[in-house]
């Protein structure tokens, strides 16, 4: 494979599965695996920063990736230098680490650079990485406008290279099997979905989140719909095959918190096949609860996905109704599971892409187009006037 290889993505379900297997609880070194005969391994960077959103969730993940040769490490503070040695050291011989993402890059040319900083943080390194010849999986929204990813994503097309928003919804099993359901057209025509995402509003009462950079909206791009929301509404995205054409939104903060984002919206949306749909989410419950639920209702039945996590414990369901001629009888209750977490999953997928040996999870422009719906509700909610998503 050459050191830049970049696999058409297809984004057929059946390539994507594979995806969901699980590798072995106990690391070996790198230089070790021989898992992957007949194709290249390579190389990653990381670019992060002091608390880097996620940071531990992408050094388990790729601690736990085949595929990979080596890995190298950057922050500009040296913060989280020691922890990402730590991390990584059960894996990987040697962990080079540096001060400087351009030293990082030129020295230890990385094949996919992973960039998990704030989103007002992000474009430069992305761009950085990408004029370099990396491709690029970053944590989202990876921007604070839809104009500054617009430009990465045209320069990443023009050097051929991956640029995706974390966005790990595309490869859990519940959304691979749904997906799959949709696709052998079980619900028939599609006419609308309805989604709901949320989260505790603890978070919001808290002083360092409140002067973090999660509770400015220069800095963040948005709160909830952009942090959170952005999840579910890839999702619909990725589950229907549809686009949204056009956006009406209310986002506000109804907890009265000193921050500057929103803490809950309400969004109606069209989309271009003609189906109608609603999103509602936001930071409403106690510290460290989650609600969330996707229905998708056709001219041949539905389908339902719900979780819900608490104090008293948690609980998902997975359920769809078909008349179609091929559909079992009655209201089917399935469980997709793996025994791979969600952003593990990703990373893995996004390393396969670069390495060529299956399709990517998403492109550029996938990761573009859930950000244009997010900010086309905002502009939305500040004029009070529906929104042509372009």
């Amino acid at each position: 494979m050459k050191r830049r290889t970049l696999l058409k993505n297809t984004a057929g379900l059946g390539a994507l599965v594979v995806l969901l297997w699980a590798p072995s609880g106990s690391h070996v070194h790198a230089a070790d695996r021989d898992d992957d005969k007949g194709s290249d391994a390579i190389r990653v960077g990381i670019i992060t920063g002091r608390n880097g959103p996620h940071l531990g969730i992408y050094l388990n993940s790729v601690a736990a990736c085949k595929g990979l040769a080596q890995v190298a490490v950057s922050d500009e503070s040296g913060s989280e230098l020691e922890r990402a040695r730590r991390a990584l050291g059960s894996a990987f011989r040697e962990v080079p680490t540096y001060r400087s993402p351009a030293r990082m890059i030129d020295e230890f040319k990385p094949h996919l650079v992973i960039v998990t900083l704030p989103a007002y943080l992000s474009p430069a390194p992305i761009r950085l990485a990408l004029e370099a010849g990396c491709h690029v999986l970053t944590e989202k929204p990876g921007c604070v406008r839809a104009e500054q990813f617009e430009t990465l994503v045209k320069l990443a097309r023009s050097k051929k290279l991956l640029l995706m928003l974390s966005l790990p919804s595309r490869v859990s099993p519940r959304s691979l099997r749904a997906r799959q359901i949709i696709q052998q057209g079980f619900l028939g025509k599609l006419f609308a979905v309805d989604v709901l995402q949320v989260k505790d509003q603890a978070r919001l009462t808290r002083p360092n989140y409140q002067k973090s950079w999660f509770a400015f909206k220069d800095k963040a791009g948005g709160g909830h719909l952009i942090w959170l929301g952005i999840h579910q509404m890839d999702q619909i995205h990725f589950l229907t095959g549809d686009r949204v054409e056009k956006v009406t939104a209310f986002c506000r903060n109804v907890g009265g918190q000193p921050v500057e984002i929103e803490d809950a919206e309400a969004l109606a949306l069209q989309f271009k096949s003609g189906m109608v749909g609603t999103f509602h989410g936001g930071y409403y419950l106690q510290g460290g609860a989650m609600q969330s639920g996707l229905t998708i209702w056709g001219s041949q039945g539905w389908l339902r996905l719900s979780a819900h996590r608490g104090p008293e414990g948690s609980a998902e369901s997975f359920q769809w109704y078909s008349t179609h001629t091929k559909a079992p009888k009655g209201v089917q209750n399935e469980n997709p599971t793996s025994k791979v977490g969600g952003y593990q999953a990703l990373v893995q997928a996004a390393v396969d892409g670069v390495r060529g040996v299956r399709p990517a999870p998403l492109t550029g422009e996938d990761s573009l187009q859930v950000l244009k719906v997010i900010f086309a509700a905002y502009r939305a909610s500040e004029t009070g006037t529906v929104q042509r998503v372009r």
